[in-house]
């Protein structure tokens, strides 16, 4: 026993297990594999996320994270959690699916911890640009299977419209945001004349747009991205840089939309599967949502105030469906494709109040400040604006990417806003400083 003690090297991992600021680094580390991951895997992403939550426990701060939790900002994801939680307790479901519909919410619970933790790390911003550069390499891959599907980990049908892995979907919004959220270092490198740093990530910023534009894109993503870029100029910056921003985007839209067919192909389809739907009742993609739309704003006036209850919706689309098998009207699902009617059916005016203060709450603390060198807040605008479309919160791929992006952004706003508003007066600096120093020294001594 006495040995092992006195062994050095056990000695130091000893130490090394008991250092809170090695811990600390652990989860910054699975945060920074959670991002680079995410574009590429499912499965690794569930390990890397548990093993960091995991990681936060050995020396966490109970006083300080409960303190933590009572910020608003905390409190709404789980409050939405909870909701869908306690809803399980009047919906008509089977009981295994009130709990397998629960489970989407509960990554939300992920977001206070991360909050708390980077509000006390120093490697937020690692994780973005994590993300970035795991995306940015996603790009060649999409070209390479474009050209040759057989190198496709995706079916040949997936394969043969550049999707490497997971699906086109997916991919959309990772180079949708990492397209938007370029756009503010790109301008503040150019007024500071840092042209050869702007063009670098310019030419990354259009690599995005460029594969979804010739290689594959999903509709959603052509619909949100532009409005993202608009919301994030009117928040960030001057009227005059919006200006040029808004012909730059006019010029490439042009571009992209005269010498590629599949962009235009991809725009036409929306009357096409409008008309389809409205005149045959043909199931295409626009269509489904109005009708999915349409019946859940029914299922929402049937129980307005607190919902039929967690995963009631496909019982519901059950008893509704109408016509024969092979129409729009006869489609059965569980989620609306659109986030607000999905927790509106479910839980009722008191979940959509939630979850839209949960937003607004998230909106309004990680937009405070400045961007800095990623707009940090780009995931969050959008997780909202894509929601319009779908249930993104409660997907897999797309709730990790804003559970990950607002937690990591929050805590990172949290760190440099302090709760104490006395704490950035410099004459209150002054005088706390000379007491530490003397309190440290008398430690010593």
């Amino acid at each position: 026993m006495t040995a092992i003690a006195g062994n050095p090297t056990v000695a130091s991992r000893a130490r090394l297990w008991r250092d809170p600021s090695a811990w600390i680094t652990t989860v910054d580390v699975l945060a920074i594999l959670v991002a680079l991951t995410l574009p590429w895997s499912t499965s690794l992403v569930g390990i890397f996320s548990v093993a960091m939550l995991v990681a936060m426990g050995p020396f966490l701060d109970v006083e300080a994270l409960l303190r933590s939790l009572r910020r608003p900002i905390s409190a709404a994801p789980i409050a939405l959690f909870l909701l869908a939680l306690i809803g399980t307790l009047w919906s008509d479901a089977a009981w295994g699916a009130r709990l397998y519909a629960v489970s989407p919410a509960a990554k939300l619970l992920a977001l206070p911890l991360l909050f708390y933790h980077f509000e006390r790390s120093e490697r937020g911003l690692a994780v973005f640009v994590a993300f970035l550069a795991s995306c940015a390499l996603m790009v060649p891959m999409s070209w390479i299977v474009a050209f040759h599907p057989t190198l496709s980990l995706k079916p040949a049908a997936e394969a043969a419209r550049g999707i490497f892995v997971k699906n086109y979907i997916d991919q959309s919004q990772e180079f949708a945001l990492c397209a938007v959220a370029l756009a503010y270092p790109i301008i503040m490198l150019l007024q500071a004349r840092k042209i050869w740093p702007a063009l670098l990530l310019g030419a990354v910023s259009l690599s995005f747009v460029a594969t979804m534009a010739f290689v594959i894109v999903s509709r959603t993503a052509l619909v949100t991205m532009p409005i993202m870029l608009a919301v994030f100029g009117l928040l960030h910056l001057k009227w005059r840089t919006n200006l040029m921003i808004l012909c730059s985007a006019a010029v490439i839209a042009v571009i992209a939309w005269a010498s590629s067919p599949q962009l235009q192909w991809t725009v036409t389809t929306f009357a096409r599967d409008y008309q389809l739907y409205e005149e045959q009742g043909i199931p295409t993609s626009i269509g489904e949502r109005l009708e999915f739309w349409r019946k859940s704003l029914r299922f929402f006036a049937d129980a307005p105030v607190i919902g039929h209850g967690t995963g009631s919706t496909r019982g519901l689309f059950e008893l509704a469906a109408t016509g024969p098998a092979g129409l729009a009207s006869s489609q059965v699902i569980g989620n609306p494709h659109n986030q607000t009617l999905n927790v509106a059916v479910q839980w009722g005016t008191v979940g959509v109040v939630v979850l839209y203060a949960m937003w607004l709450l998230q909106s309004v603390v990680v937009s405070r400040r400045r961007p800095g060198p990623l707009d940090r807040a780009a995931g969050g605008r959008a997780n909202i604006f894509t929601s319009l479309f779908n249930s993104h919160i409660f997907d897999f791929h797309e709730g990790w990417m804003y559970v990950l992006g607002v937690g990591v952004a929050g805590g990172m706003v949290l760190k440099a806003r302090p709760s104490d508003p006395r704490a950035s007066d410099p004459k209150v600096e002054k005088r706390r400083v000379p007491q530490a120093r003397d309190r440290w020294h008398g430690r010593a001594r």
